[in-house]
């Protein structure tokens, strides 16, 4: 299992600090971009996500849940993005904005909202690094996991298992100490969490949680 802590749960105003607490125990950093019209919330841009890059070697996967995503594609690639998702909502062309992610040398993974079925990504699986599944609906930190989402990952496994695919799967939304073992035994490979790190008193000792209570 690897952990991508969200800084959409740090202190903006702290940014660099909060970032250095858990950076050594973090395998990923999940940059939530939101564009206040695909998701009703406004985050950060490409000039973030290049200022962190220069104090920071973890790879950064960066979460586009905006419209039009093809329009900044270029600015994340240039900008330090290593892994580069977009929504399935979001694209008009999906497989020619996942053809432009890998023409910039970078990782591609694609998302789906809750109430997007897996069946919509049927023919790009075999194009992707990593496919994104939202245990929330988008948009906010310090979510409810939807618990009916625990079936989505493992149809998504099986499927990449009857394909013979080696993508990555990610979970994002809600996921905290209580629910992360059967999220992982579900076929969660990357573990995204906000809030239940960034808000505990010690996040890198969370992370460390973490990875003890998949392992019980």
């Amino acid at each position: 299992m690897k952990i991508a802590p969200s800084i959409l749960s740090a202190n903006f105003a702290n940014l660099l600090e909060d970032i250095k607490k858990i950076e050594k125990d973090a395998d990923l950093l999940h940059i939530d971009v939101m564009d206040g019209h695909f998701v009703p919330n406004i985050t950060i841009g490409p000039v973030v996500v290049k200022s962190l890059r220069k104090f920071f070697s973890l790879p950064f996967d960066v979460h586009l849940m905006i419209e039009n995503p093809d329009l900044y594609i270029e600015e994340f690639a240039n900008s330090g993005a290593d892994i580069i998702t977009v929504h399935q909502e979001a694209c008009i062309h999906l497989h020619r904005t996942i053809q432009k992610i890998k023409g910039y040398g970078k990782k591609a993974g694609v998302s789906l909202n809750p109430a997007t079925p897996l069946e919509t990504l049927k023919y790009i699986l075999q194009d992707v690094d990593m496919i994104l599944i939202m245990t929330v609906n988008p948009g906010f930190g310090g979510q409810k996991f939807i618990d009916s989402m625990l079936k989505k990952i493992e149809e998504l496994k099986k499927m990449r298992e009857d394909l013979g695919l080696n993508f990555e799967i990610e979970v994002d939304g809600g996921i905290n100490l209580y629910n992360v073992k059967e999220v992982v035994e579900a076929g969660a490979d990357i573990i995204v969490a906000g809030s239940a790190i960034f808000e505990s008193s010690n996040p890198a000792q969370t992370i460390k949680e973490f990875r003890k209570a998949v392992e019980k």
